[in-house]
């Protein structure tokens, strides 16, 4: 006979989990006086928003299922804007939240709040256990649930009194639900579709999303590219999953992506969409996208075909088969000379690429927030781990790292969550403790979560933090620039603390740039320090994020600078 804090402990062993991110309370410190019992290591963090994030960023960079653990009430609401950024995103977590005992639920009892209701919209499953002899099934479902199809945030709900009590332990070998059974496989009749318009283009693009990176097809995707001659461009989810600098690479697309990637995705009379929303982000104006183009769509959550933009050939798969089934289909089509069928069209996205580059004013007093960007990649030989905070930061972030590898840039996209990324980089350097992680930060920003110096000071993580400093909450202020006559309304950061200061009350190291001089070797000094470690880069207070597509523009209006 074991207690349910036990059969939890043993279900996560039994799910190969060997990390959990949390913070205590007394709905669950019977789970806390069982942890230490358990080889599964626990971190403490300073906020129940920042365990879910770091669960979050842990999941992003291994691939595994993050886990987090924090208590009833108020300590279950903080993990809310986490979850939800999962959802966005589609994040394999387990999320546990301590309950008030099963006869108070319902009586407004101290710490108590519906947690399995406030999340349902923002959850691909939840549970309320209710007795303790469902809790090694429902620990079985949820992982799976999180894991498969497409993937995301699961949250079970553990009243004090289930956690307590005690039943037989039994965990299931396999799983069977039988109101959820994603498709997998694709089917073959549509895959031939595919290759047939394909064949008969002139003029494709391949268009991919995150799902490429959770289903890691990333060298299926590569080897399509390469043998057909496609160029590609991604979502900002999507980038690492075709080489940065590979030749056929357009750039992001979308409100600020390259002017060659939506320019390609506006005039392509084939659009191969693999593992993408089709995101308002992205689209523009909905009517306005690829209109001259029929739509290839690969995907796993058949919710996601033709909600926002109708497809002429939907394929609803997993999108590693669906990539190497679609391979086999252009195999038979031998009377196609790809490289020599999209030349013309390739060479003109080259010309537009070399016409139309990425770039920015170097010259100036002030430090370019770009050039920052730039020489993190430039010092990390591509090679770091990059989160990134929301606004201008995470758009530079995007822009000029060069991203080789999927599960090498971790950002919220969906839901645009400021303070995602220094709880995140947290994660991910847990999970990869010899490579260099790097939160590209806002001064903004940084400081919605900036109390987890104190969990990475604690265990030692040493996480790069480099805020680009421009007294502003800067994408805000940037809109109010363009769009509301500079009426800078609530974005100026008059008061900001001495970073390198608050860093060293930490016990972190800190580091202050305000001159170009000083970028490369700074940066080198921080990279080459032990722990963690916050640099402070004084930036251009209103250099703009370019190009820019308006809200409710087609991608073809976008502003170049």
């Amino acid at each position: 006979m074991l207690t349910g804090a036990q059969i939890l402990m043993e279900c996560l062993k039994k799910e190969g989990v060997d990390l959990i991110f949390g913070f205590p309370g007394g709905a669950v410190i019977d789970i806390y006086d069982e942890l230490p019992k358990h080889p599964i290591r626990h971190i403490l963090v300073r906020h129940e928003q920042a365990a879910i994030h770091a669960a979050d960023g842990y999941a992003r960079a291994s691939g595994k299922v993050g886990v987090c653990l924090v208590t009833s009430g108020p300590g279950a609401t903080n993990t809310v804007t986490g979850i939800a950024t999962a959802y966005m995103d589609s994040i394999p977590l387990v999320i546990f939240t301590g309950q008030v005992p099963t006869h108070l639920i319902g009586n407004d009892a101290f710490q108590e709040a519906d947690i399995v209701g406030i999340t349902r919209p923002c959850t691909k499953h939840n549970y309320l256990v209710k007795n303790v002899a469902d809790l090694a099934e429902t620990i079985k479902q949820a992982f799976y649930i999180a894991r498969t199809g497409r993937p995301g945030p699961v949250l079970i709900d553990l009243p004090k009194d289930v956690v307590n009590a005690t039943t037989e332990f039994s965990y299931p070998e396999s799983i069977s639900i039988r109101s959820y059974n994603p498709n997998y496989s694709p089917n073959r009749k549509q895959l031939r579709k595919a290759a047939e318009l394909l064949a008969q283009s002139s003029r494709p693009v391949i268009y991919a999303g995150g799902g490429v990176v959770s289903s890691n097809s990333a060298q299926e995707l590569t080897s399509l590219a390469e043998q057909c001659s496609l160029p590609v461009t991604t979502t900002l989810m999507g980038l690492g999953a075709f080489p940065g600098d590979h030749s056929l690479w357009l750039g992001m697309l979308g409100m600020h992506g390259t002017y060659t990637a939506n320019m390609a995705v506006n005039n392509c009379d084939l659009l191969l969409s693999i593992g993408a929303r089709f995101d308002d982000r992205v689209t523009g104006r909905i009517s306005s996208f690829a209109s001259g183009a029929k739509i290839i769509h690969i995907d796993i959550d058949p919710t996601s075909i033709s909600k926002n933009v109708v497809v002429d050939v939907p394929i609803v798969a997993d999108c590693k088969l669906a990539l190497v089934g679609l391979l086999e289909e252009l195999g038979k089509v031998s009377d196609v000379d790809w490289a020599t069928r999209f030349a013309p069209w390739n060479e003109s996205l080259v010309e537009m690429r070399s016409t139309y580059p990425l770039t920015y004013a170097k010259e100036g007093e002030w430090i370019k927030p770009q050039s920052v960007v730039e020489k993190v990649f430039a010092l990390s030989d591509g090679q770091a781990i990059v989160s990134t905070e929301v606004g201008q930061n995470q758009m530079w972030a995007a822009q000029f790292f060069t991203y080789r590898h999927p599960r090498t840039l971790l950002t919220s996209g969906g839901l645009g969550t400021m303070g995602y990324g220094f709880p995140a980089a947290i994660g991910a350097q847990l999970a990869f403790p010899d490579k260099l992680v790097v939160d590209i930060a806002g001064d903004g920003s940084i400081q919605m979560n900036i109390q987890e110096l104190a969990t990475a000071v604690s265990y030692q993580i040493p996480v790069k933090i480099i805020i680009l400093n421009n007294g502003f909450l800067g994408m805000v202020r940037q809109w109010q620039e363009l769009f509301y006559k500079k009426n800078y309304c609530a974005t100026c950061l008059h008061t900001n603390p001495d970073f390198v200061a608050l860093a060293k009350a930490y016990g972190a190291e800190g580091f202050l740039i305000e001159k170009h001089e000083d970028l490369e070797p700074t940066l080198r000094a921080a990279f080459a320090h032990p722990g963690p470690v916050i640099v402070d880069v004084r930036v251009e207070p209103e250099e703009n994020v370019a190009p820019m597509v308006p809200a409710g523009a087609a991608l073809s209006e976008m502003l170049l600078v």
